[in-house]
């Protein structure tokens, strides 16, 4: 089911000039070092319903609900339902009834779980996907509907392991497995595995040229992570361990002066919303991947915005206003092309 409709409340270049206007309002005005995205200690062991980070800002300017509470993805260009928002916006909603704040947080976790069961799409390989209904260029990667991602894949995966947990259905839990197939196919074969010298990675775009997004690939992992210690399945292991091993390798590739992140291969750095949550997913990917969370933990430490002197701060913040803008124009230029 999709609400794709467009939103053009000016015509043509009146619209662009007005949302370019806001971006940069945001990004200069705007720009905070720290975002209110913290992590969860308790995530992680075979019975714990919480998620590894927590956030009551993160996404929710882009979501509005629908009838039956469904968050619906609104953009300039569309509005749909978007598996990531699901899976993300039932899993705040369980840790807000966890923690005594929403006596409502645990039916509207499980009203995304019953979206997120109705929507899954059987492939005749045997995967269950959640399929993203509209087109999507990150970057220099066009995306044509319906595309598939590590970050939804693991959303819902994760979503779905706690509603078994707060009620065994086995049906939850086999339905998490062919999702998880996804990350044993190459993106050539309609899954989001790449690898980088003989090392694997998971694509929250799995297009060309690789956009590398490093939150997506988090998301996928500690997906897997859950599915692996709810089921002890050793296919879902070996997946989560190659993931690591990846991520171990490849961490440097996102890592600029060990001050901050980059966004992917863009060419720019991280807004402060998605260092946070780099930061945050790769501290509690450190805390449960056996062997290599040294490495990752020097990263997420790394990243952390309070540690950065003044001078780095300004460093950082004048980065990021260069390389974004410089994006901006190479996109500019390869549309006028």
């Amino acid at each position: 089911m999709s609400l794709i409709a467009p939103i053009r409340p000016w015509p043509g270049v009146v619209e662009k000039i007005w949302w370019a206007a806001m971006a940069q309002q945001k990004e200069l005005w705007g720009f905070r070092f720290d975002y209110p995205i913290e992590t969860v200690p308790a995530a992680g062991p075979r019975h714990s319903l919480h998620y590894y980070v927590f956030s009551d800002r993160l996404f929710f300017d882009a979501m509005a609900p629908d009838a039956d509470g469904i968050p619906v993805h609104h953009s300039r260009h569309f509005r749909t339902y978007n598996p990531a928002y699901v899976g993300w916006f039932g899993l705040m909603n369980l840790e807000r009834w966890l923690r005594g704040d929403d006596d409502g947080g645990r039916a509207a976790f499980l009203r995304q779980v019953a979206w997120l069961t109705s929507h899954a799409v059987e492939r005749p390989d045997g995967s269950a996907v959640w399929p993203y209904t509209f087109d999507w260029l990150e970057g220099r990667c066009p995306l044509k509907a319906p595309w598939i991602s590590a970050m939804s894949q693991g959303l819902a995966i994760s979503c779905l392991v706690r509603a078994y947990r707060l009620a065994p259905d086995p049906r939850l839990l086999e339905l998490c497995e062919r999702a998880a197939k996804v990350f044993e196919l190459s993106i050539a074969d309609g899954g989001v595995r790449t690898e980088e010298a003989g090392h694997v990675m998971y694509e929250e775009y799995p297009g060309v040229p690789l956009p590398r997004v490093l939150d997506g690939f988090l998301f996928g992992l500690l997906g897997l992570h859950d599915l692996a210690v709810e089921t002890t399945n050793a296919r879902i292991a070996r997946l989560f361990a190659e993931g690591v091993e990846g991520l171990r390798h490849g961490i440097r590739f996102w890592d600029y002066r060990k001050k901050w992140s980059w966004y992917g291969s863009h060419g720019y750095l991280c807004p402060p919303q998605y260092n946070k949550l780099n930061g945050a997913l790769l501290e509690m990917l450190a805390a449960v991947a056996t062997g290599a969370g040294p490495a990752l933990r020097e990263y997420a430490e790394a990243w952390r915005p309070g540690r950065l002197s003044l001078l780095a701060r300004l460093e950082v913040y004048l980065v990021f206003l260069f390389t974004k803008n410089g994006s901006r124009v190479r996109h500019l230029l390869r549309r006028m092309a």
